[in-house]
């Protein structure tokens, strides 16, 4: 059956290239499935290249045995430059010489000679593989054997070295992925089980041991726990919940036995949704990738018709033709055109940007954020849950003299039972159990205002003033006046008073608004919260541009505002009513933990561990990526050109190219690496 390339929606080649194979190797290496790390690197793409029932092998030595082949070529190519230049011997010429030079040639040329063969014949005739196969088959022909041996090793072992750099980039991305386990322990009948993580129900008792990971969300049974939350969020420093505290698939136990109960199926964890955006991320790319990419694809025909060119047209044009001298020149521009610094090193200096981002607590969707978020002149965020705890709690009633504040109290619970809302948690938190007995009719969520029902005929609302305001209910209080968050109640068509309910600013929110004006972002907050309070906090943190009373179509309004006046925004939020302004944004930022799903599945950026002081550090990885990225895009086309000029003049030698190629890849490589190491 004929071959059929795979290609992405954005017409990318996804088989028979250099990016593909580099990728295999490292997957492979990582997966241990290889029957050894250097046959990897001169299989056959489209053939299986690894016996699935074959022992496992070390991680290295997979990584010792990929130098073998280019060590037994480097040491067959030393000796014969030794014979040929410090111990001149009759026996070492002709024929013996020719044969020497072809044996340190096969082990790292065979693989590369298959590779060119095998693309052919599946249709894609220009590709790295053929560029290097035309260069040193040539070089041979006309007697240039040391420089095609030299060629077609340096080129392996940058093979080799873009391999390694992979591999240890998607390692740093599978630490992520192995932190969920397999197995847990379910508490039934007063039994410890064993049982897969995937077959837990909701409502089953998990016992987690100290030391022990956690294989799903759900709710801590035990009075307290401390737990790891390095997996989730970057950060090792202990997190102590509380009983009926949320904790997160991923945490581990840090001191005695604990019990939870699950909440949320295995796969709709937070920790799932994690991995599947990191596993996924990859797959968006950035506008500099997608170019590069297009533009190899059109390169490397080019070059290949321009080496023709050189060593052809100068017959017509040159006194003293000598067709092995042009030849030379024409296989020397081949060696230089090679684009294997750029179709390497720019995925993984992304592909680094992403892993650099997902150990500290930060997840990309996709290259193309990273590009997106380096670029972002204006932060507009919202208030609660994101500069504030989200953690409501109740501080004083003030409710009307005639009126049953303990029945009240039970109708107002009963009815905020229907919101996720933290101001609901709060209500609940305060008032105590809720009163199943008191039925509610007619309950309605007004959008931006509050909830609306009816009971024993009687209309019941819970919310802000506005919903007051909206259905007519006269009062006697300036909401303005406090400065708390204020939640009025109206019932039978009467006001009955008010709850004043405090949230605190978030610790790091300070450094937040701090970082984010060294860089020279602009900074607005958005809240629906009253004026007063919004006022409190943003004159607390230094922000000047901030609005209050906002409902969720407002926020898009001002969001929309901020790009008509061509400025990159980036929108932080964590509630359901955030997602559509986190979708309007150039780049959406979610708070994760206490983030809504809607949200997160709409953000293009995720801080797992709601820390505001994680948007400038974003900010900055996305900056120092596309800073790396140019740096390697620069270096490449500056050597190129300058050797290329040299080399159709006749001033280069094979040796000069291969730095050119195998030298600038290699430099790229290890700079695109170095986002890895970098401490944000």
């Amino acid at each position: 059956m004929e071959h059929q390339h795979r290609y992405d929606e954005h017409g990318k080649q996804l088989c028979c290239t250099e990016e593909e194979k580099i990728n295999k190797c490292a997957d492979d290496a990582i997966q241990k499935k290889s029957t050894s790390a250097s046959s990897c690197c001169g299989h056959d793409d489209h053939n299986e290249h690894a016996d699935d029932d074959h022992d496992e092998h070390d991680h290295s030595q997979g990584d010792t045995n990929i130098f073998l082949r280019p060590a037994i070529s480097f040491i067959a190519l030393v000796v014969a430059l030794i014979l040929d230049h410090y111990f001149l011997s009759t026996w070492f010429q002709g024929w013996v010489r020719a044969i020497w030079y072809v044996a340190a040639y096969l082990p790292v040329g065979l693989p590369v000679l298959k590779e060119a063969v095998e693309s052919i014949r599946n249709g894609e005739i220009f590709s790295e593989f053929l560029l290097m196969s035309i260069a040193t088959v040539g070089a041979f022909a006309i007697g240039q054997y040391p420089e095609g041996v030299a060629v077609m090793l340096f080129y392996s072992v940058g093979e080799v070295f873009q391999m390694l750099a992979v591999k240890r980039a998607k390692l740093n991305i599978k630490t992520l992925l192995d932190q969920r386990p397999d197995e847990v322990t379910v508490v039934e009948n007063n039994q410890a089980i064993t049982r897969k993580a995937e077959a837990v129900n909701i409502g089953d008792i998990i016992q987690l041991k100290a030391g022990e990971k956690l294989g799903l969300d759900g709710e801590l049974l035990s009075d307290t726990a401390s737990f790891n939350t390095a997996a989730l969020t970057g950060e090792s420093k202990p997190d102590t919940k509380a009983k009926g505290e949320t904790v997160l698939a991923g945490m581990i136990n840090l001191n005695a036995v604990s019990q939870v109960k699950v909440t949320t199926a295995y796969t709709d964890s937070k920790l799932s949704k994690i991995l599947e955006l990191v596993q996924n991320a990859s797959s968006q790319k950035a506008p500099t990738e997608l170019f590069i990419r297009k533009f190899a694809k059109i390169y490397t025909p080019i070059v290949v018709a321009l080496a023709l060119a050189i060593c052809v047209l100068p017959y017509f044009f040159v006194e003293q033709y000598v067709f092995s001298q042009w030849l030379y020149r024409a296989l020397i521009f081949l060696v230089i055109s090679c684009p294997c610094a750029l179709v390497i090193s720019i995925p993984l200096g992304y592909f680094g940007g992403i892993g650099a981002a997902s150990r500290n607590g930060i997840l990309f969707k996709g290259s193309n954020f990273l590009d997106s978020i380096a670029t972002i002149q204006h932060v507009i965020m919202d208030k609660t849950g994101t500069m504030t705890e989200g953690v409501f709690k109740v501080q004083k009633t003030n409710l009307k003299p005639d009126i049953d504040e303990g029945y009240l109290l039970k109708i107002v619970n009963k009815l905020e039972s229907q919101s996720t809302h933290p101001v609901a948690t709060a209500i609940h938190e305060f008032v105590g159990d809720i009163d199943n007995s008191i039925v509610l009719t007619n309950v309605e969520e007004i959008s931006g205002h509050g909830l609306k029902a009816t009971i024993d005929g009687k209309e019941l609302l819970v919310g802000n003033f506005k919903l007051l305001d909206k259905f007519n209910i006269p009062y006697d209080i300036d909401p303005n006046s406090i400065v708390y968050t204020v939640i009025a109640i109206a019932y039978d068509k009467k006001f009955a008073g008010f709850l004043t309910i405090a949230d605190s600013i978030k610790e790091d929110a300070q450094t937040t608004v701090d970082a984010l004006k060294k860089l020279g972002i602009k900074i607005t907050m958005l809240s629906g919260d009253k004026s007063s309070v919004v006022k409190f906090v943003a004159d607390k943190l230094g922000i000047t541009n901030a609005f209050s009373d906002l409902l969720p179509e407002d926020k898009v309004k001002k969001v929309q505002e901020a790009k008509s006046q061509n400025n990159t925004v980036a929108f932080v939020g964590d509630g359901v009513n955030d997602a559509p302004v986190v979708a309007l944004s150039d780049v959406g930022i979610a708070m994760g933990g206490l983030g809504s799903d809607a949200t997160i599945e709409t953000a293009d950026v995720v801080i797992q561990d709601d820390k505001p002081s994680k948007i400038a550090m974003a900010i900055n990885i996305g900056k120092q990526t596309k800073k790396i990225v140019w740096q390697n895009i620069t270096l490449a086309f500056v050597v190129k050109a300058i050797v290329l000029i040299l080399g159709a003049g006749g001033l280069a030698t094979m040796w000069e190219a291969v730095f050119a190629d195998v030298g600038v890849a290699l430099l790229a490589i290890l700079n695109a690496v170095r986002i890895q190491r970098m401490r944000f």
